[in-house]
């Protein structure tokens, strides 16, 4: 199905959407797609497509491959610290999300964490679908004012020498937080070590990554 911009039909939807959409996030995005679909700006298919490949195809899973990298190439991780996006155009990931990327390192006494405070900003070619924790307001604000409090809830209870050191994404800078290799993995190859990466641990709200998780 081929769609085509029309700006009158836009203009009637925008106004439809403040009058009549329901206020709960998800239900909103329901309807929006139904309207869209129902005036023929969007293909339902190819929505279904996109979110598939989000969530299943690239879900964490780069992410996970350019860290493992980082964690078996000291050169390449050389080159992820001093440059990001051009260290993961090595990969053939490139797009407007992690156009200007900053990785940065867990060690035994930094922790990492990334938030958004003034929307959801996620480098999502990387992570795929951004989690819901990480868009409310809950966790936008709490990050930056309680951080150690908010990883506690995550199970990180973090010992007082442990600096936290809080990213603020925008649209244009994103993070991607390089986690400590878990101990007993020294024999393991870059497959196996991406499964063992975890979204949250790119983000900064799993900090224990465990051999055969």
């Amino acid at each position: 199905m081929t769609s085509s911009y029309d700006s009158k039909k836009i203009t009637e939807i925008h106004q439809h959407l403040h009058s009549e959409l329901p206020s709960d996030p998800a239900l909103r995005v329901k309807a929006l797609e139904s309207l869209l679909v129902e005036k023929g700006m969007v293909d339902s298919t190819a929505v279904d497509a996109w979110i598939d490949l989000y969530a299943e195809e690239i879900g964490p899973k780069r992410g996970a491959r350019v860290v493992a990298r980082a964690w078996t190439d000291p050169a390449f991780k050389a080159r992820l610290m001093a440059d990001g996006t051009a260290a993961i155009s090595e990969f053939g990931y490139q797009g407007h999300a992690t156009g200007h990327l900053v990785a940065v390192e867990n060690t035994d006494k930094v922790h990492n964490l990334v938030v958004c405070t003034l929307c959801s900003c996620y480098p999502f070619s990387l992570l795929g679908m951004s989690p819901g924790w990480y868009k409310s307001q809950e966790y936008r604000s709490r990050a930056v004012r309680d951080p150690r409090g908010v990883l506690k809830e995550f199970g990180i209870d973090l010992a007082g020498d442990v600096e936290v050191r809080v990213w603020d994404s925008t649209a244009e800078l994103r993070y991607l937080v390089v986690p400590q290799r878990p101990a007993g993995t020294e024999t393991l190859g870059e497959e196996a070590l991406a499964a063992l990466v975890t979204r949250n641990s790119m983000i900064g709200t799993d900090r224990h990554l465990k051999a055969g998780a």
